[in-house]
């Protein structure tokens, strides 16, 4: 049985994390952290590259000596999180135990895991962008918060949001724009977006779909509920938040849409651990017993937090 409930947890582990970018809004973002180095546990290290830029070629000198520099930054995941469920045994044979675990802990990961991270990666990019622009003195983010969205002016908002991106990096750099389905509605209202809209397509872990787009910037619609400045996450142990969970924050804001470049949020998502436990070795219930612990977190990196840019129902102090 050891071995059979081994290969169960390496089967789930994989197709647990495969499921999670499938049906993550941001699941794009997975791709990201290609290059991260992850050993289990909190930790991550994250590459950065810095070099020098050009100098004058001297005809008896040569050329001028230059440093290219690779470094990895430790990160610490902030979202550690997990959850134990029990089978009965009366209820789930070996037999026909994948099957049912399967689809319970696919449930329980496509209503409850898939929505909070979402949420999660959404609300600390706002936290980001907006601190970063405060920092910096700049109102590129500040100046959208407190418009409100119709269809006579979400484009013109859109497209200058896109237009202060491009004017610091130009327009090669592939974007994303990440957009509430409310202000999509109002955006397909537009007279204006019938003369801009086309559908590209948009890979998203291993599954390529097409999308609406503007100007070949891809548009994710976005359930509303998961595009806010902050969220609370329960400990699912203290009075009240043993349902586990979490919440919007009573000091969140709507966000309307945050336009990233591709490949600026760095999102780990890890299914770190999940151990199986068949009736005899469970000490607690004649039951199968299942541990679910997830690690994620997202980080931007500095230059690429500048080439953001969020759009916020309320006004923002």
């Amino acid at each position: 049985m050891a071995v059979n409930t081994i290969a169960y947890a390496t089967l789930f582990q994989q197709a647990l994390d495969k499921q999670a970018v499938a049906k993550l809004t941001s699941g794009w973002m997975d791709a990201n952290a290609g290059q991260v180095i992850y050993n289990g546990g909190k930790e991550v290290k994250i590459p950065k590259i810095s070099m020098d830029g050009l100098g004058d070629y001297d005809r008896s000198k040569g050329f001028a000596d230059g440093a290219i520099v690779l470094e990895y930054e430790t990160k610490t995941m902030t979202m550690d999180r997990g959850r134990t469920f029990m089978l009965d045994s009366m209820d789930v044979n070996e037999s026909n135990f994948v099957a049912n675990a399967t689809n319970v802990m696919g449930q329980f990961q496509a209503t409850k895991v898939v929505p909070e991270i979402d949420s999660f990666r959404y609300s600390k990019i706002a936290s980001l962008a907006i601190e970063a622009t405060v920092a910096e003195g700049s109102t590129s983010v500040l100046a959208t918060g407190g418009n409100t969205i119709t269809a006579s002016n979400v484009l013109e908002l859109l497209k200058a949001d896109i237009a202060a991106i491009q004017d610091i990096v130009g327009g090669d750099v592939p974007l994303v724009i990440s957009m509430s389905a409310l202000i999509s509605s109002i955006l397909d209202q537009s007279d204006k977006f019938n003369k801009y809209i086309c559908s590209c397509d948009f890979q998203k872990g291993d599954i390529q779909t097409k999308v609406q787009s503007i100007d070949n910037i891809p548009i994710i619609k976005v359930p509303s509920a998961r595009l806010k400045t902050a969220y609370e996450f329960y400990d699912g142990k203290t009075s009240g938040q043993t349902a586990g969970g979490f919440k919007v924050a009573t000091t969140a804001k709507n966000i309307n849409w945050m336009i990233t470049p591709l490949t600026a949020p760095i999102a780990v998502n890890k299914t770190d651990k999940v151990r199986i436990f068949d009736p005899d070795t469970n000490q607690d219930a004649d039951a199968w017993k299942l541990d679910y612990r997830k690690y994620h977190d997202l980080w931007i990196m500095d230059e690429a937090l500048k080439l953001c840019r969020i759009n916020i129902k309320e006004a923002l102090s």
